[in-house]
């Protein structure tokens, strides 16, 4: 006789064995149509699962997360089911539920093209029509590789020859004919997907993500709760690929990149002009701030990141170069075992502290190639990093005004919905428990008392201490990871750094590892697709161009060129022989903010016609105005 104790602190008892289905009789009619899994002691089960004991039960909808997720789920199987039944032969290897969506990886022989996907998309809303019922079996371990392999899919079969002996292999039935190994839940029937999916790509994955196996085929699905937010994903989806970086990127002249060095960007004039407006706004801000700015070498020994525990944990993804006299050396990573190294020199006092030591530090990181995307996945960037030396007592301080720090930055950037995610001990750590409880309580206390929205990623820290993520949102809601702070009470006394306390006791001091755009390359790829290219001024690579209106007209625009370059303004001056509706044309693609157009009344007037982005309209003033008013554009957003 169980008893079900409810989400609400309802509880129905049960003559005999019940489950999810008899429980949403006992609850709603209407919750019959919703109800698609539910929560039965802290894990997911089908509604069919038999609940033989008390029980705490909450049913899962489509309007909660885990339901959103099922959705996805089935929308793969049935995706795989499609693909099968339309073309006989295929195999099904994985197909997980991702951000978003699902994919499912297959193996065939012939490529799937932009029409398959049409005719699975079509096959799947037969199924979902036909109302397949799902069954869940328990198999035996021997008799599922042996089924498997007699069907001739040997990746399931390998699959399952790699789950540990000790766990059960449950096999998913949709329909009497079509099943896949799977942990589960599931929907009842088929018709509960609904029709708010649609199947997205097809592009290339390797068997287990290894490049030494067989290329597979993996098709992507994205599913919603509603035909509504489908049409806003897809329409973010449109807005993402007219945002594409990679894309503007080269329709801006800023950059691009080559086989000859994989992962490295290539900065043209105007891009590297963006690349140090960030580091002169940010240099400002951190002096502002106490910061002092330091650079310390590229290449540094093995020995140091043995010590650091760099070498344990990185030295796979480590570029590394011998010497003729045999020493190995390693381009450096990150910049924190560097940064000790300058604090260690000459003896500090806590009177010293908090010391903050910020560099825009060159690393290098192996990235596979598959992985590398533009400037948002590099094997080469540039990091915003400060190391902060302080007390124990002071850390909470220091988380705070680091926090403050970050989103003001963000704000002036134009991005004002931030979310932080705390990460505490991972598994695979250095340091002892007590000083990690330390680490821990210290950046949860500043991370409350900044009253700013948090989530918690369980072991999601960094190896040698807790940290929190800054995560901010787009122009069209997407969430980047961006900048990060970590307490650590490890690294310094790996490397030797101590102070002279109150007492004259050598103390080791935390470290604080803070980046606020953490890899300028990525955070310059995301600021180009917030804005899509629109940039502010004062940030724009390419200001202003002027832009004559026939050869005639050239000696005024270069005169008007002259005046906004001792200004400081980023200015060109297009004289080349072109109709001006091409030029205007040709400037607006390149995302220029201002175009100022003369001709022979402005030379007449001493005025100039000015022509901002996006905009049809145009107004002529003053030459002399003009320039002052685009002097003023210029300002940094400095406090």
């Amino acid at each position: 006789m169980p008893l079900i104790k409810l989400l609400d602190g309802k509880e129905i008892n049960f003559k005999k064995v019940t489950n999810g289905f008899e429980i949403i009789k006992k609850i709603s009619k209407s919750l019959e149509k919703e109800a698609l899994i539910m929560d039965v002691d802290g894990e997911l089960k089908d509604l069919s699962f038999q609940i033989q004991k008390d029980s705490k039960v909450r049913i899962i909808t489509s309007k909660d997360k885990e339901g959103l997720e099922v959705l996805r789920h089935d929308s793969a199987h049935i995706m795989a089911m499609a693909v099968q039944e339309l073309f006989p032969g295929t195999q099904v290897t994985i197909g997980p539920v991702i951000e978003n969506g699902f994919y499912y990886d297959f193996a065939r022989n012939e490529t799937f093209t932009k029409d398959d996907l049409d005719k699975i998309e079509k096959k799947m809303s037969e199924i979902i029509d036909r109302d397949v019922k799902t069954r869940r079996e328990v198999w035996e371990r021997d008799k599922a590789i042996a089924h498997f392999k007699k069907i001739g899919e040997k990746y399931k079969a390998e699959i399952i020859e790699s789950i540990p002996k000790n766990e059960e292999l449950s096999i998913y039935h949709h329909g009497d004919t079509w099943h896949d190994l799977c942990r589960g839940p599931h929907l009842e029937s088929s018709k509960k997907i609904g029709k708010a999916f649609k199947l997205t790509k097809v592009s290339g994955a390797y068997w287990r993500g290894d490049s030494n196996n067989e290329m597979l085929q993996r098709i992507y699905g994205t599913c919603w709760s509603s035909k509504k937010d489908l049409d806003d994903y897809l329409h973010r989806l449109e807005e993402a690929e007219k945002r594409d970086h990679r894309k503007l990127g080269k329709e801006m002249d800023l950059f691009h990149f080559r086989e000859e060095s994989p992962g490295s960007v290539f900065w043209h004039e105007k891009g590297w002009n963006l690349f140090q407006k960030l580091i002169e706004y940010m240099r400002l801000k951190q002096r502002n701030a106490g910061y002092r700015e330091i650079n310390t070498p590229e290449l540094l020994d093995k020995s140091l990141w043995e010590k650091s525990g760099h070498w344990d944990k990185f030295g796979d993804l480590m570029f590394t170069s011998e010497t003729p006299d045999e020493k190995v050396f390693a381009i450096k990573p990150m910049n924190c075992p560097g940064c000790v190294q300058v604090f260690k020199q000459g003896l500090k006092s806590y009177r010293d502290l908090p010391l903050k030591l910020s560099e825009f530090g060159k690393v290098h990181r192996y990235e596979p190639s598959g992985a590398l995307h533009g400037l948002l996945r590099v094997r080469a960037f540039t990091q915003d990093d400060a190391h902060i030396f302080c007390t124990e007592e002071q850390i909470t301080e220091e988380c705070i005004s680091v926090t403050k720090l970050i989103l003001d930055i963000y704000k002036d950037l134009g991005f004002k919905k931030v979310f932080l995610k705390y990460s505490d001990r991972p598994e695979k750590r250095v340091g002892e428990d007590a000083v990690w409880d330390k680490s821990e309580k210290a950046l949860l206390a500043a991370i409350k008392k900044t009253k700013l929205e948090y989530s918690i990623n369980k072991g999601e820290g960094a190896f040698y201490g807790p940290k929190i993520e800054f995560v901010l949102r787009d122009a069209i809601g997407r969430d980047w990871q961006c900048g990060t702070l970590q307490v650590d009470l490890n690294l310094p006394g790996r490397l030797g750094a101590t102070f002279v306390d109150k007492d004259g006791s050598k103390k080791t001091p935390v470290m604080l590892h803070r980046a606020l755009f953490g890899s300028l390359e990525r955070f310059i790829g995301i600021l180009i697709e917030n804005y899509a290219g629109k940039l502010p001024f004062w940030l724009s690579p390419a200001q202003v161009v002027v832009l004559p209106i026939a050869e005639e007209h050239n000696d005024y625009a270069k005169k008007i060129f002259e005046e906004l370059f001792k200004e400081g303004i980023k200015c060109e001056v297009d004289l080349r022989n072109q109709k001006i509706n091409y030029k205007i044309r040709e400037h607006s693609l390149s995302k220029v903010p201002l175009l100022l157009i003369c001709g022979k009344k402005e030379i007449s007037e001493k005025s100039i016609t000015i022509r901002k982005l996006g905009s049809e309209n145009q107004e002529t003033i003053k030459l002399t105005k003009a320039v002052k008013n685009i002097k003023s554009l210029n300002n940094l957003p400095i406090n």
